[in-house]
């Protein structure tokens, strides 16, 4: 789920370490565009406060982006194990084996708050004022449905991309949605959001949607039909994906219950 990451292509250095993808400061910059478009837009247009998007300040809200991280970290690791079960990938050694640990300690940090930048904005675009816009004029469903497909089709612009990899972003955005609506705050899908993309390739090591060049803590290759595996794209655009995203909905589904 990596929309963001792909609209321009540079190198930073940090320490040494070359990355490919978004500086950190365009990063910022989008994180802070697009947090202040959609706050003005809720509060011009829509004429609701920033709460209504699903921003309650309460004592739920760590704990649901704490859960969600976790949710999303064991759905990739039930991947990981999936495929590396299946023979589907090999493990070709460890950062911390080639890097000094400072250096993986601070690549690792680097990739979280990199990643959390990125659920922010997608699910407060995505999941809250598209979502929500779109139920309020059509009706829930298709609101789901719409903003789901919008999100699938701007990672059209991704790397590799490719038809099931699209199929697979469509069902990573109605998950989210699920999230959402299970708890109706952003706080957990965008917790989901952050798990998904910092486990999927900071520590399983695989590409995120395509974008690859991160620092990663196991570092594998990908060997399988890219039919079940994804390929280069990543496990969004395999069938792999689907144990992954079942597992997330039982997990959301028994985090969020007993919520009225």
């Amino acid at each position: 789920m990596g929309l963001l990451l792909t609209f321009e292509l540079v190198v930073v250095f940090i320490q040494g370490e070359k990355y490919s993808g978004f500086t950190f400061i365009s990063q910022v910059t989008s994180f802070l565009a697009i947090t202040l478009s959609v706050f003005i837009a809720r509060r011009l247009f829509d004429r609701r406060s920033i709460k209504s998007l699903g921003l309650a300040l309460n004592s739920k809200m760590a704990v649901d982006i704490l859960m969600g991280i976790i949710i999303g970290g064991v759905m990739m690791g039930l991947i990981f194990f999936i495929e590396w079960r299946m023979g589907w990938l090999h493990i070709d050694g460890f950062a911390w084996k080639t890097k000094p640990y400072a250096q993986v300690v601070l690549d690792t940090i680097f990739m979280l708050v990199f990643f959390c930048l990125i659920g922010w904005q997608e699910e407060l675009s995505h999941r809250g004022y598209q979502l929500q816009n779109l139920a309020e004029g059509l009706n829930l469903k298709w609101a789901v449905i719409l903003s789901s497909g919008i999100f699938a089709f701007l990672h059209l612009a991704n790397p590799v991309v490719t038809w099931t990899g699209i199929i697979g972003i469509f069902l990573a955005g109605l998950f989210l949605a699920y999230g959402y609506l299970t708890t109706r705050q952003l706080w957990l899908p965008i917790g989901l959001h952050i798990g998904w993309n910092f486990f999927e390739s900071t520590l399983f090591g695989f590409q995120v949607s395509g974008v690859s060049g991160f620092p990663r803590l196991i570092i594998q290759t990908v060997r399988g039909n890219p039919l079940f595996t994804g390929g280069d794209f990543g496990p969004e655009g395999g069938l792999v994906l689907l144990p992954g995203i079942l597992l997330g909905i039982i997990l959301v589904y028994l985090y969020t219950r007993n919520r009225n």
